[in-house]
């Protein structure tokens, strides 16, 4: 992951180490334990570690200048971008409380529906107990029989999916199963979503769980509207590959104001990829397309 702080802490570190050991090889000199040679190799790269000290000053003196436009033109860019579109975010585990912020931020800036509050919004107990899920769709009816196996949790992740992102009146998965899978929840599930955000707040998971999270993950890329996963930068373990494999765009610096930006344009629908500050990103942002003038 980039971030111009840690160059700097690193660069720090090798500055304060080469001056130690030169300082050593300076005594050691002085003893005729130390070659000449070697001291002027340390004096070498001592010059060099200053260089690229100044080059990374430079570097940052940029950076911060390029942040300080893009914060001036934010609102500018933000505006309007997901104007009346009603968004359902799912947390996979508990709520992460910053990442939310970020995300009804995004939606209020971009003019979404419901002034930046999240048409829907579930947080899910993981990991599951498999053997009580499979008991209650055993026991709820033919109705629930094609999921009542727990085989057949990735089957049930895909309609939960189709559940969430579709709504309706009928809900009948996240009606029966709400007191088993639902850790917090708000809005309602009787209207579409025009767009869905995930969360990953929990370790990779394993079995049963991870059948049911897989499908359920697939299962909202495959309903048609956008479908975004996003992470903060310091994010201990980042999801990213596992919902890009699962067909999600990502965003892995929801924390950051390009990373809110990114976050709005996939949800109006701007080329799918992986966007943020890690290494394998495609980019910062997707390509940026201008919005339509105001009648």
């Amino acid at each position: 992951m980039f971030d111009l702080r840690y160059h700097v802490a690193s660069l720090a570190a090798v500055f304060i180490a080469l001056v130690i050991g030169i300082v050593v090889g300076v005594g050691l000199s002085e003893s005729g334990v130390a070659k000449q040679a070697e001291l002027e190799n340390a004096r070498r790269d001592l010059a060099a570690e200053r260089a690229a000290n100044a080059q990374l000053d430079a570097d940052l003196e940029e950076y911060s200048r390029t942040q300080n436009a893009f914060r001036d033109a934010y609102p500018f860019l933000m505006d309007r971008r997901l104007s009346g579109k009603k968004i359902a975010v799912l947390f996979a585990g508990p709520i992460d409380g910053g990442v939310r912020d970020a995300i009804e931020r995004t939606l209020l800036d971009a003019g979404a529906a419901t002034s930046g509050i999240p048409l829907r919004l579930i947080s899910l107990k993981l990991p599951i107990d498999d053997a009580d899920l499979a008991t209650t769709l055993d026991a709820a009816g033919s109705e629930f029989s094609p999921y009542a196996g727990k085989d057949r949790f990735g089957a049930l992740g895909r309609a939960l999916a189709r559940e969430f992102v579709q709504g309706g009146e009928e809900t009948p998965l996240w009606q029966l199963l709400s007191p088993k899978l639902v850790e917090q929840r708000s809005g309602a599930l009787s209207r579409p979503a025009d767009g869905v955000v995930v969360v990953r707040t929990v370790p990779p998971q394993a079995g049963p769980t991870a059948r049911l999270l897989s499908g359920l993950v697939s299962g909202i890329a495959a309903q048609g509207a956008p479908a975004v996963a996003v992470e903060a930068t310091d994010a201990e373990e980042s999801a990213v590959p596992v919902f890009r494999q699962r067909g999600l765009s990502t965003v892995d610096d929801i924390d950051l104001g390009t990373g809110r930006f990114a976050l709005a344009l996939l949800l109006a629908d701007a080329a799918s990829g992986a966007y943020g500050v890690r290494d394998d990103a495609d980019g910062v942002l997707p390509p940026v397309e201008p919005l339509p003038a105001e009648q």
